[in-house]
């Protein structure tokens, strides 16, 4: 290997951390030809993990760090998020979260690439591609071994739970995991609930706040939050609930 090419690998290592994949098509923006990545592989500074997608030789880079490259270098909104940002922000308390599942949300247009899809990172990875969120909308910035990933606020990670009930999420455990949200940011679940166009996401985070008997629910302004009309079964044989117009499991309006 030539000066200068040593020169651009040596430049390269220097400046993006050390745990992430590294994006054919954000090296070659950067000035990396694929011929350049070639010669790299080649010379075993770094590995194919797929098409497209790169890691320093030997390098262990977890989901996280290709959740850096999504957002980083592909400009992507896909981002650890319902109980696994809570998870990652120590918001699960002795709730039982696996290990072996992360679940992730994206918006409309965003699309996983196949080296993502295919890598196996030691868990299951669950992808949810939904625009009841703007997808910027609400995330906050984790640090993690060398690098920083966005992933879902406790506020947004919480609705993101109760977009996926009941179907594949439990309402008594988002109740669990509302009860320990006592410290929300009035102005934060303002706009988030202005943004969201989930109606039954709503009625849901408004009756497990009040429930859970949270202080910040009071400073909410609901004249500007569209509840839209009608009831709202979310369970067939549950207990209607009269205030949000929405039927819940026995249990959890049983629950204290």
């Amino acid at each position: 290997m030539n000066t200068e090419k040593q020169s651009k690998l040596n430049s390269l290592l220097s400046k993006v951390p050390s745990g992430i994949v590294l994006t054919s098509a954000w090296l070659k923006e950067e000035g990396y030809s694929l011929d350049l990545q070639k010669q790299y592989r080649k010379s075993k500074w770094f590995d194919s993990i797929g098409t497209g997608a790169l890691i320093r030789h030997a390098d262990q880079v977890g989901y996280l760090g290709g959740i850096y490259a999504l957002q980083r270098q592909l400009g992507l909104h896909v981002h650890p998020a319902a109980k696994t940002a809570l998870s990652l922000q120590g918001k699960a308390h002795y709730l039982e979260l696996s290990t072996k599942k992360v679940q992730l949300f994206g918006g409309n247009n965003d699309s996983l690439p196949l080296w993502f899809k295919k890598r196996d990172w030691g868990l299951r990875v669950e992808s949810k591609l939904t625009g009841f969120l703007p997808p910027a909308l609400g995330l906050v910035e984790i640090h993690h071994k060398s690098f920083k990933v966005k992933i879902s606020s406790p506020a947004r990670a919480l609705m993101e739970c109760l977009y996926l009930a009941p179907m594949s999420q439990s309402l008594m455990e988002v109740f669990e995991l509302m009860e320990g949200l006592n410290n929300l940011r009035p102005a934060t679940v303002q706009t988030l609930l202005e943004e969201c166009t989930s109606v039954k996401v709503k009625r849901l985070f408004l009756y497990l706040a009040d429930k859970a008997g949270h202080e910040w629910l009071s400073y909410i302004n609901l004249d500007k939050v569209n509840l839209g009309s009608g009831k709202r079964a979310i369970v067939s044989d549950g207990v209607y609930v009269s205030k949000y117009q929405i039927t819940v499991p026995k249990e959890l309006e049983a629950a204290a």
